[in-house]
């Protein structure tokens, strides 16, 4: 639709646009800024002003977000394909897309600094990044504008019914723009706070373009992967998102159980891969000097011990067996005597997808907090600018600063036993671990960390089904027009959805909790790589779905009949 066409009432955006202006004046009035500061919270305010605009003028029906149709048609986005794409151009491309994202963990950013802090280290494996590099946002932006529509949307506050396709068209249109305003908020106060760039680039075109060509860098990476992952959802197998979560995790795997060089700055010449290090103590130190602390340090010394090998592969086993629990409804086809089939309903019905979002919302939260703890200028906000209680950093460690107190802390994901158990044990000897932080803190943080994860991942999972069509009407529609029905019911998909009602509720909201649960409690265990139990759990779950996907895409070229059922041409 051309924007001529889209009903408009400006004198409904006088106001709104009024507040961003006000906001952006209040701003620049707080503190005297640089120029280079004023110059681009002005162009931001002007880009959101027009947001604003696009959407508060709009005066049709439906929601608002219709008047962004004009500013969603012409963003940048990949074809989708005509009719059906075979199996050997989906593993390529899959394949491709693979490969361009190692190369990207691999380019670093042109005139970055040496010494830069990494917001996001607690999640990297977890966002799919690499520090430093053209990946350094990695897959954050992309969630987090995820989170922001799903919250939006559940709560009533955007009404859109994802079940009329112009509203899920507008939806996933106003989640673009999302990922390019997120991009924005998540690059910029890095480059102006903690990822300095380099001396010589400073003394070539000055601190301003030096701090632009990084930020241009990011942006530009970030919305690369962001057409990476819509590549893959329309030409390749599965998601983009998942395959890039897969793959570093996997990386991480590997070199944290294989690598035979040291650890960088641990000053020894142990290897820091879990089974090199293993072997460099049973050949270099006696009976006496095992028995004296060696044994100890094979299962408990950072960063990958005997016990993260060992967590690694109790969580895989767990997942394992989880993701293969499902509950199964007998269908019949209602013309041809004798098809018969079954509707699988998994345990884990809303796949991983809401502990990727959970990681997202607490790394958020913990870039957040840092930024208003120690940022340059926004450490100097009213109320929430170095507030102990958002968050408080220890910061001596440069490139990976801890939380220490307030929400930050709490919230904050306990990495391996040494985090929890064994100060809690043993504080003679590993008190060293728990800070300055009592007992009971440490207990809070526990309980605290395991509810969020659960409670989140419900609610995020409840949204996904929702907005994913994997709810009950959803699901039933696609039954009826597949021509199955359950045996014994009417063919009708009211019949089959107060069927499908009985089971799909409850079990999202039990896949909710027990991948929260898991998630967590992996967390806890440990891991090898600094791959996280979140990660290893999400890789484990992604391997297991994108095999069941090849697996099904083989079948459907073999028997094109079934594309139907499963809703492509």
């Amino acid at each position: 639709m051309a924007e001529e066409e889209i009903p408009r009432n400006p004198a409904q955006a006088i106001m709104p646009c009024l507040s961003m202006i006000f906001l952006y004046l209040l701003w620049y009035n707080w503190k005297s800024p640089e120029s280079v500061s004023a110059t681009l919270m002005g162009i931001g305010t002007i880009g959101i002003t027009w947001l604003v605009y696009m959407g508060a003028s709009y005066s049709g029906e439906g929601s608002k977000l219709h008047g962004l149709k004009p500013i969603i048609g012409r963003m940048p986005t990949v074809q989708k394909p005509e009719g059906h794409v075979h199996f050997r151009t989906k593993m390529t491309w899959t394949l491709a897309i693979l490969i361009v994202y190692f190369a990207m963990t691999n380019v670093a950013l042109y005139g970055l600094g040496g010494e830069t802090i990494d917001l996001f280290s607690q999640y990297r494996a977890i966002l799919a990044g690499a520090s430093g590099s053209l990946m350094h946002l990695g897959i954050g932006p992309i969630v987090t504008g995820s989170i922001i529509m799903q919250l939006f949307t559940g709560a009533k506050i955007i009404n859109l019914n994802l079940q009329d396709p112009r509203d899920k068209e507008i939806y996933q249109g106003t989640q673009k723009v999302l990922v390019i305003v997120m991009i924005i908020v998540e690059s910029v106060p890095q480059v102006f706070g903690f990822l300095e760039p380099s001396s010589a680039l400073v003394a070539d075109v000055g601190l301003s373009w030096a701090r632009m060509t990084i930020i241009t860098q990011l942006a530009i990476g970030s919305y690369l992967v962001f057409l990476m992952d819509e590549s893959v959802s329309k030409w390749g197998i599965g998601s983009g998102i998942s395959l890039f979560i897969a793959a570093g995790v996997s990386q991480a795997i590997f070199t944290g159980t294989l690598n035979w060089e040291p650890a960088p700055g641990s000053g020894t010449e142990t290897p820091s891969g879990t089974l090199p290090m293993i072997l460099w103590y049973l050949k270099n130190s006696s009976t006496s000097d095992l028995s004296g602390g060696g044994y100890e340090a094979i299962l408990l010394a950072p960063p990958n011990p005997l016990v993260a090998l060992i967590g690694t592969f109790i969580v895989f086993l767990i997942v394992v067996y989880v993701e293969s629990s499902r509950i199964e409804l007998p269908l019949a086809h209602g013309k041809v005597r004798g098809a018969r089939g079954r509707y699988p309903i998994r345990l884990i019905y809303a796949s991983n997808i809401p502990v990727i979002l959970m990681a997202a919302l607490l790394a958020n939260v913990n870039m957040f907090a840092l930024l208003f703890w120690s940022h340059p200028s926004m450490s100097k906000w009213p109320i929430l600018g170095h507030n102990w209680r958002l968050g408080a950093f220890d910061t001596t460690d440069g490139s990976n600063p801890v939380p220490t107190m307030g929400l930050a802390y709490y919230v904050n994901r306990l990495a391996g036993l040494q985090d929890w158990f064994l100060p809690l044990v043993s504080p003679d000897k590993y008190g060293a671990y728990m800070g300055d932080h009592e007992p009971w803190q440490l207990v809070a943080h526990i309980v605290i960390y395991m509810s969020i994860m659960v409670f989140g991942s419900i609610v995020f999972a409840k949204f996904w089904i929702e907005t994913t069509n994997m709810g009950p009407e959803a699901v039933a529609k696609q039954i009826q027009g597949s021509g199955m029905q359950i045996p014994g019911f009417r063919r009708d998909p009211r019949i089959v959805e107060k069927v499908l009602e009985r089971y799909i509720p409850t079990v999202t909201v039990f896949s909710g909790a027990v991948v929260g649960f898991l998630a967590a409690g992996a967390d806890m265990i440990g891991t090898v790589g600094q791959s996280s139990g979140t990660g290893v759990l999400l890789t484990v779950g992604i391997m297991i779905r994108m095999y069941e996907q090849i697996g099904k895409e083989q079948m459907m070229e073999m028997h094109p009949v079934l594309r139907s059922f499963f809703g492509e041409d």
